[in-house]
């Protein structure tokens, strides 16, 4: 007998440990639950039997399927429906028996809590992910130097963002599974075409407990790719940064020691931004795009000004991020910005395949820009 928290269980509710079932009943008298049981339970393939109040599920690989379903019900359902469907997981054959457990069965809520589902780890768990890039050009020439990957994934046939991965990941738990895959994700995906372009790699500190440990993966995801290490620019959002400044440190001069870049995004307004710049130093500074965006307004151009006249007292090299027009690239080059970032750049992509030239080298293709992708 196991508990579903792993140990001393708070809930005083020792649970058993459900295994693989491979037939399930569902049974409720709400009338629109049912067709939408049937309905997810047919689209994965399973077989499906129905009455008015009960609906039998088989699933002839072995249950993986079954918890499949769960995960979607877990969508799908609101938290009423779910109390009011009762399921029974391998339900006996015999007559006495089955009703029996019909009527004890627990609800699709409970069995969900046993199965340690939630809206959030499902999402999580079926959904595929990928890096789009974006263009970082040198803004004294236009010229592409680098591209920041941004994750994308989708669930349901629905293409989500990375915003809305993270956000997703942090209530679930996931946060560091999912930062992992980010990172790693960004340096796979960019080995065939990067050339000699810089690559920005952003991070959440929370996701990394011990740098030494936490980060060896993306060591050696770095190492397989044969990127050199130089090119790597990993960043931080200012935000995050700011919640314990003394383990970003610790994981920057972890980057630092493997000769990994670092970079500070969202560099806007007030002596926090000021006093982070100094505390991290970092080698690359992104200024926010809400600041960048209220340029020629004379109070935005005086604390870019200030920022970026500091960023490079420290060595820095500034970013402008947000830059959508023209106007906007000659403002913030006329500031000192040493590079820019925006829409009118580029918007983020997926890289097609590569093609190989005759001497077997790669090269990039032209890349289709992701519909409707926002700027980061």
């Amino acid at each position: 007998m196991g508990t579903i928290c792993g140990g001393v269980c708070g809930c005083r509710q020792n649970w058993e440990v459900p295994g693989a079932a491979t037939r399930a009943l569902l049974a409720t008298s709400i009338g629109h639950v049912l067709p939408t049981v049937a309905r997810l339970a047919k689209a994965l393939g399973m077989t499906v039997y129905s009455s008015p109040q009960l609906v039998d599920i088989l699933d002839d690989r072995g249950g993986r399927r079954l918890d499949v379903l769960f995960q979607r019900l877990a969508r799908e359902l609101t938290a009423a429906e779910t109390e009011a469907l009762r399921v029974v997981a391998d339900p006996p054959a015999e007559g006495a028996a089955l009703t029996a457990r019909l009527l004890t069965a627990p609800s699709l809520a409970v069995e969900l809590a046993r199965r340690g589902v939630t809206v959030e780890v499902g999402v999580l768990a079926e959904a595929e992910f990928w890096s789009v890039y974006q263009p970082i050009v040198s803004l004294a020439d236009r010229s592409v130097v680098a591209h920041e990957a941004l994750l994308r994934g989708v669930v349901d046939d629905r293409e989500v963002g990375g915003g809305d991965l993270f956000f997703v990941a942090e209530q679930a738990g996931w946060l560091h599974r999912l930062d992992r895959i980010g990172r790693e994700s960004a340096i796979a995906g960019a080995v065939p075409w990067l050339g000699d372009d810089d690559l920005f790699v952003n991070f959440n500190p929370a996701s990394i407990f011990r740098p030494q440990v936490c980060l060896a993966s993306t060591e050696r995801v770095v190492h397989d790719a044969g990127i050199d290490p130089e090119q790597l620019v990993f960043e931080v959002v200012e935000s995050h940064a700011i919640a314990d400044r003394g383990h970003l440190v610790s994981i920057l001069d972890h980057y630092r020691s493997l000769r990994w870049r670092v970079a500070l995004d969202d560099v806007g307004a007030g002596w926090s931004s000021l006093s982070l710049l100094a505390a991290v130093r970092p080698d690359v500074v992104k200024l926010d795009r809400r600041l960048v965006q209220e340029l020629p307004d004379d109070g935005a151009r005086t604390v870019l000004k200030a920022v970026t006249d500091l960023a490079h007292k420290l060595g820095a090299v500034v970013v402008a991020e947000g830059i959508e027009t023209e106007r906007l690239a000659e403002e913030v080059t006329v500031l000192g910005a040493d590079m820019g970032q925006g829409w009118l750049f580029g918007r983020p992509v997926r890289p097609d395949p590569p093609v190989e030239e005759p001497e077997g080298r790669w090269q990039p293709v032209v890349r289709t820009p992701v519909s409707g992708a926002p700027s980061r």
